[in-house]
């Protein structure tokens, strides 16, 4: 069974090498990278690790579209550049997909932060979306090639994207929660401290659920939060080393 590997960057050069290289000699993967108009050599880097390189205009939803229609695995595997596999990962994906009937699913969050405050967090998320049967994006999210084509896709919209497609998916069947298997870089909680993210991206969703605009949510988060990306931001963005994942539980 083919899994495509759909991973949006933006001026991600730093994290790319640790992220590609978990999954860049898999005979069972297919890697594609969708890059959304980088300044940095982000699309440089990942073609040293996969063919399957596409450049168009930022936009997450739209970079993801567009790796989604490029794909030909039975299962699509949504990314983010600063999340990072784990050993085992992706054969429990098939395991449990398969093994469980589901159309879909996630990871459970894990930070890659020794602070007890992001593992609160992390924990506290993961019971969110297991609770609400409505994964994030920063979990590493997963679907049947033919129900995501069904659905048709991310609606193009400029954040909230991962949730707006969360919604749709959950009513299209049973979904499953992989307790472990992913690592996401603790950036963005260190670039902006851990409370003033956590009630930003509370507030956003709320905001979401209540109908504000995208376009509107997408200026309040920015003005909020910065990305804690390498380069951009003040935040400076250090990627696990390869022995530091492989010693994760």
């Amino acid at each position: 069974m083919l899994i495509s590997i759909i991973i949006p960057t933006l001026n991600e050069e730093a994290s790319l090498p640790v992220a590609l290289r978990q999954v860049a000699e898999r005979s069972d993967v297919e890697l594609i990278v969708v890059d959304g108009n980088s300044t940095d050599r982000t699309a440089e880097v990942a073609q040293a690790f996969t063919p399957y390189v596409f450049v168009t205009r930022p936009g997450r939803a739209q970079q993801m579209n567009v790796g989604a229609r490029h794909a030909t695995g039975d299962i699509l595997f949504f990314l983010h550049a600063d999340t990072f596999l784990l050993p085992g990962a992706l054969d429990e994906l098939q395991r449990r997909i398969i093994g469980d009937g589901a159309v879909g699913g996630a990871f459970d969050l894990h930070i890659d932060s020794p602070k007890r405050s992001c593992r609160l967090i992390a924990n506290l998320s993961s019971g969110r979306s297991r609770w609400l049967r409505l994964p994030y994006g920063d979990q590493g999210l997963f679907v049947w090639r033919q129900v995501f084509e069904a659905l048709g896709g991310f609606p193009e919209i400029p954040i909230m994207e991962d949730v707006a497609f969360g919604r749709q998916l959950r009513r299209a069947g049973r979904l499953i929660f992989i307790r472990t298997g992913l690592i996401t870089s603790s950036r963005r909680w260190d670039a902006n401290g851990v409370v003033k993210t956590t009630v930003v991206n509370l507030w956003v969703t709320l905001l979401f659920f209540l109908r504000v605009s995208p376009p509107r949510l997408r200026r309040l988060y920015d003005r909020w939060l910065v990305s804690g990306r390498a380069g951009r931001d003040k935040g400076e963005l250090i990627p696990p080393s390869e022995r530091k994942l492989q010693e994760q539980p």
